[in-house]
This record gives C-alpha cells, sequence and structure tokens, in this order.
C-alpha cells in the first residue's frame, strides 16, 4: 500500500536544559565546555551518604515553562526514583517526576514561520497547537563520548536541570514535528527559560513514530528513535522510518515496540533494543526529598509571563503596519524583535524600518555568517537612513551604499556617511530643469505616458536620475513627472 494508506502517528520527547548556574540536587556550577568532570562532587558523582538539595530557581523556572504553553500545576508535586544501570547515571537512577510533575496538560502552537521554508506557503494544517501531556524536572545524565576502543563519560553535565517536555501523538507529518520543535525553542527562549541550543546539547529530542491503517483505531507499535541532535534530522529521521515501517507492514512484517537510533551519514535508522515499559524502570518514589507545595511559586511567576512570539507578531501587525509574514520574520528571534522596536521607535516609518531589516539587515547578517547579537550596526542607524530616504537627502540606491560602508565604520552617523560619499541632494532647481529638458527629448515615451503606460514614466524617471548622476530623488522626480504630464 502506499504510505497515503497509514495514518502516521507522532509523539515527540524533549529534553530541554533550564538556564541555571547550579545543578538540579547541588551546588556544582553549570557550563558548556569546562574540562571534563571538572563541576562534580559527591552528590552528582552519586557517592554514598550524599543527599540532594532542590533547586528552587529551576522548579520556577518550569512551573515559568508551563505557563507559556498553557499547561496547568497540581496544587502537589513529588520526586521518584527512576531505576536503570546506565555508565552515564552513576546512583543507577535518576531523580525525575513520575505521577506528579510540575506541568500537566497544555499545548504548543506551530507558527507558520517554524515550518520549513518550502512548506510555509502550503501548510496543510494551518493555525494547529500540539496538545502536551506533562512537563516533568529532572536531573541530566552523564556525557558519553564512544571512542574506537572504549568510551569515556564527563560528568560535568550530570545533575544539570532538564525539564521533559511530552507531547501528546498529536503530531501527524515530519514537517510538524519540525515546525513544533522550532516554534517550541522560540517559546523558551523568549521566557529566558533556555538558550535551547541543540548544538550544544542544551535541547534533545528522542521520537515516537507508529503507522497504523486507515479505519484503525487502536495505536500501531510505537518506535522511538534516539540520538537526534538537531531539528533537520528529526524530520530526516521521520521520513525514513514512515517509508521503512509502510513497507515492512505492506510485507507482512509486523512492528515491535522498540529503540531505534538514526545514523546521519548512512541516512537510515537501526535497531538498538526492543524498548522497556515504566514498569521496568521500577519507579517509587524519592524518600530524600519532600513533595512541593506549589501555589506559591506559581503566584510568583505570573509577574514572568512575558509576550510570547505570537502576541509579540499581532502587536506588530497593529501598530506598525507591517503584513503577517514580515512580523513573523521579526519576532521568530526575541532579540531581533527587540532590534527593531528600538529602529521603529518613530512608529509611522515602522513598516519602512521592517523592510530595511528584514531584506538588507538579514541577508547582511547571513552572508557574514552572524547573528543580530553581533550585528555592529546599531538599531538606530537603520531608523536615520529611513529618514534620509523619508527627507528626500538620499535615494533608495544611495542609502544601500551608506548602510554598506557603515558596516565597515558603525561610529559613523549616517547623515555624515553620506555626506563623506558625496550623497547630498541636487539643487531643487536644476532638476527640474533636468525633468523639462527629458519631457522634451522624449516625446513617444511623454504621449505614451499620458495615455495610461506607467512602465515609461519608470523609464523617464530614469533618464532623470542618470543625468542627475543619481543626486536627485527618485520619488521626487516621479511625483514632479506626474504633475508636469498631469497624469
Amino acid at each position: 500500500m502506499p504510505i497515503s494508506d497509514y495514518i502516521v502517528t507522532i509523539g515527540l520527547e524533549v529534553h530541554c536544559q533550564i538556564k541555571s548556574h547550579s545543578k538540579m540536587f547541588c551546588g556544582c556550577a553549570t557550563g558548556f565546555g569546562e574540562e571534563p568532570n571538572s563541576n562534580t562532587c559527591p552528590v552528582c558523582l552519586g557517592l554514598p551518604g550524599a543527599l540532594p538539595v532542590l533547586n528552587k530557581h529551576a522548579i520556577e523556572q518550569t512551573v515559568l515553562a508551563g505557563m507559556l504553553i498553557g499547561c496547568s500545576t497540581p496544587e502537589i508535586s513529588k520526586w521518584d526514583r527512576k531505576n536503570y544501570f546506565y555508565p552515564d547515571m552513576p546512583k543507577n537512577f535518576q531523580l525525575t517526576q513520575f505521577d506528579l510533575p510540575l506541568c500537566i496538560g497544555g499545548g504548543v502552537p506551530l507558527y507558520d514561520i517554524a515550518y520549513p521554508t518550502e512548506v510555509q506557503k502550503n501548510i496543510p494544517n494551518p493555525g494547529k497547537t500540539v496538545k502536551l501531556t506533562r512537563i516533568h524536572l529532572e536531573e541530566d545524565v552523564a556525557k558519553s563520548t564512544h571512542h574506537a576502543n572504549n568510551s569515556t563519560v564527563d560528568f560535568n553535565r550530570a545533575g544539570t536541570p532538564l525539564m521533559e517536555i511530552v507531547s501528546d501523538p498529536d503530531i501527524d507529518t515530519p514537517e510538524e514535528a519540525y515546525a513544533y520543535l522550532k516554534s517550541l525553542q522560540q517559546i523558551l527562549i523568549y521566557g529566558g527559560i533556555s538558550d535551547a541550543d541543540m548544538e550544544k546539547g542544551q535541547m534533545r529530542c528522542d521520537v515516537n513514530v507508529s503507522l497504523r491503517p486507515h479505519g484503525q483505531q487502536e495505536l500501531g507499535e510505537k518506535v522511538e528513535l534516539k540520538n537526534l541532535n538537531s531539528i533537520s534530522a528529526v524530520r530526516s529521521s521521520l521520513h525514513y522510518e514512515i517509508v521503512r515501517q509502510a513497507e515492512e507492514l505492506d510485507a507482512g512484517i509486523s512492528q515491535i515496540q522498540s529503540t531505534r537510533r538514526w545514523d546521519s551519514e548512512l541516512g537510515e535508522t537501526q535497531m538498538m533494543r526492543t524498548k522497556e515499559d515504566a514498569h521496568d524502570y521500577r519507579y517509587f518514589p524519592e524518600p530524600d526529598l519532600l513533595p512541593i507545595h506549589t501555589a506559591e511559586i506559581v503566584e510568583k511567576m505570573r509577574a514572568h509571563v512575558p509576550e510570547l512570539p505570537h502576541e509579540k507578531r499581532d502587536r506588530f501587525e497593529k501598530n506598525f503596519g507591517i503584513n503577517a509574514y514580515d512580523a513573523s520574520v521579526l519576532t521568530s528571534d526575541r532579540r531581533l524583535a527587540d532590534y527593531f522596536e528600538q529602529a521603529a521607535s518613530d512608529a509611522k516609518l515602522g513598516k519602512k524600518v521592517a523592510n530595511w531589516i528584514t531584506n538588507s539587515l538579514l541577508a547582511k547578517l547571513n552572508e557574514e555568517n552572524t547573528d543580530i547579537l553581533d550585528c555592529p550596526l546599531p538599531a538606530t542607524h537603520i531608523l536615520e537612513l529611513v529618514k534620509l530616504v523619508e527627507a528626500g537627502t538620499i535615494s533608495n540606491n544611495q542609502a544601500r551604499d551608506v548602510f554598506a560602508s557603515l558596516w565597515d565604520k558603525p561610529e559613523t552617523q549616517p547623515a555624515d556617511m553620506a555626506k563623506s560619499m558625496g550623497f547630498e541632494p541636487a539643487d531643487t532647481g536644476s532638476i527640474d530643469i533636468i525633468i523639462d529638458e527629458v519631457i522634451t527629448n522624449n516625446p513617444k515615451e511623454v504621449d505614451a505616458v499620458k495615455g495610461g503606460n506607467d512602465k515609461l514614466l519608470n523609464f523617464l524617471t530614469g533618464q532623470v536620475m542618470k543625468l542627475s548622476k543619481g543626486k536627485a530623488n527618485p520619488k521626487m522626480v516621479t511625483d514632479s513627472l506626474k504633475a508636469k504630464l498631469s497624469v
């Protein structure tokens, strides 16, 4: 059967490190790139007699994360031990939450801009919100590195506060999974909860996927995909796994609950083990940690809920008169949104400022392989460029040249840079003489313009610009031509 004959069901388990100076149950520092095993103590190494102490900040940030995506928080939340033997967990159990997590329910809205670029113009289910099961808080495990003949373990990461955000089986396609991760990442960054950088291991993802024939209510056997270290890997591995399962089901090969790894070099998933169920982990309540009464924390964190990306997008459209796509681009990164708001301090120029940022500035950042955080141009420079163009001091083309020069000399004011480049407005009288000359020398084009050919109006404007050696303002030239030709 073709893949379209099967219903694809996808659920994601996202592990996200909380931005915290210390670990979840001890005072060791968190960080990335430190010397291996330098940030450790008896607690995070699981030495006998060491007792855990709760990180209040991590609990508050998890509750805040739940608020951002519509979760509820039970009045009491408790801690549990998840027992298993593995080299990255020296206690042979992980401190986590089982039946009373900090956050329940909620949902992640899928932003249009979060879909892969080639999908954004034809999103199958626009405006979808993926339902969540829960968010629980736990300690991260150590980092294992496998070499040719041995493996090493770095316990710096062990004990870092880690949220596990579990979705319902509510995702239908690899593209929705991609958009879900991008949207979730954006929301967590907006909240200041995590940098959610997958390259640094701050956000990791396990994927559950199953297929069943149309008409069958019961879900197919779930296959979990591990070792997914990027959002694009999630999408690629899902495309492969959906085809693999469909082909095996077509051949009469039943699927079994299992865990597979993604080999990005081979572009295929490979069997690791049959999947354990919850009872295999032998969960039981953590005896060394008291349950948490959450009411006070919930009340405290209400004041820390920020304006979310979709709320900011709607405000940008309303206040600055920009279209939905540009608003989505500008709000896709909180730092970019802040930069835009600084540049658009004159709201009536907001649309023109947005055009400069989404076109010229983002193109330059991409060319330089950098992001808005390292942009050398102050936001006020963009506004000043727009004002120079609007005042007729320089043309749009001249402004682009000024922009390029400012990139290397951002300490220079735009007006000063324009003057040093010889971009001063020509005398109005001399431009008027040139316009009259162009009208006289192009009678056929003038008649065509009077007959309604607007394209030739651009031709006449170009002739004026050429004779003025680029010093005339094209908008003013066009307006003057229209007036003189009564069109």
